[in-house]
């Protein structure tokens, strides 16, 4: 991830440092590289006029132009601004409240979400945590068997639902269930569905009324870019995500998605996938 955003700015640099003393001309230049390599790199615009207007600010200032290294300074201007555009800091998933706790996955059909509600239970479950997963996409059957087989191999339980269920009453169920048996946390793997079919968003809105979830998490798949974007906000608007796990992130040589959607919609990357092997988050 982010290849070729890093050769482009390890070219801008190597040019910088070139230069003894900074003008502001020089430093005007650079700027527009980097913006030029943010495009290309599939961030959004609107984050990219932001984030360049706020590098403007700090590289033309005495912080810079009266430095004895003036180019190391820009490089650790970039640097910092580049690590908050991320989010700035680990954000940690919430687990407070009475247990269970409950995460609700929700995203489009073919994000990887299964597979990442697999491997979050890996990680949680090497943290002590007793998972217990829920499958509520009952209008394929074959979704259920592939989170009950994935349970299976990760020796993590999962809720298997009762026929003629809706997934608001599986939801219910399971969380009994995860009571009597001690689960300290419930993640419900919910159909994967467009972002503009709304009898779809709102069967979310009842999961999330009955669960009072701690936390909707939003997959997203990387590759997307742009669309990545869009998808998250408009989740977000429907529902309150409480953040994002990009999955698919080892095939995306950009980075787009991951620079922009914390700056758009304002909720962190709680995690990433960096590759196809269970412990890849």
């Amino acid at each position: 991830m982010f290849d070729s955003l890093n050769e482009r700015l390890t070219l801008v640099f190597k040019k910088l440092k070139g230069h003894g003393k900074l003008t502001e001309e020089n430093i005007k230049g650079v700027l527009r590289e980097i913006r030029l390599a943010l495009l290309e790199a599939d961030v959004n615009f609107r984050v990219v006029k932001n984030f360049i207007e706020g590098l403007r600010k700090r590289s033309i200032g005495k912080e810079v132009l009266e430095s004895l290294t003036p180019a190391q300074q820009v490089i650790k201007i970039v640097n910092q601004e580049l690590t908050q555009l991320l989010g700035g800091e680990k954000t940690d998933l919430n687990f407070s409240g009475s247990l269970p706790a409950s995460l609700m996955f929700v995203g489009l059909q073919g994000s990887g979400k299964t597979t990442s509600v697999g491997k979050l239970a890996l990680h949680l479950s090497k943290k002590n945590r007793r998972p217990f997963l829920v499958p509520v996409d009952i209008s394929r059957p074959a979704a259920i068997e592939q989170l009950r087989q994935l349970g299976e191999s990760l020796q993590i339980p999962v809720y298997m639902p009762e026929k003629g269920d809706g997934p608001v009453e599986i939801c219910g169920k399971a969380l009994n269930q995860a009571r009597a048996d001690n689960y300290d946390t419930l993640m419900i793997d919910t159909a994967g569905r467009w972002h503009v079919d709304e009898p779809l968003m709102d069967e979310l809105k009842e999961i999330k009324a009955k669960v009072k979830p701690n936390e909707i998490l939003l997959l997203a798949d990387a590759m997307t870019g742009q669309e990545a974007v869009n998808i998250a906000r408009k989740f977000d608007e429907t529902l309150g995500i409480t953040g994002v796990i990009l999955s698919k992130m080892d095939g995306d040589a950009r980075g787009g998605a991951a620079l922009s959607i914390k700056e758009v919609t304002k909720r962190p990357i709680k995690f990433v996938g960096t590759g196809e092997k269970m412990d890849d988050l």
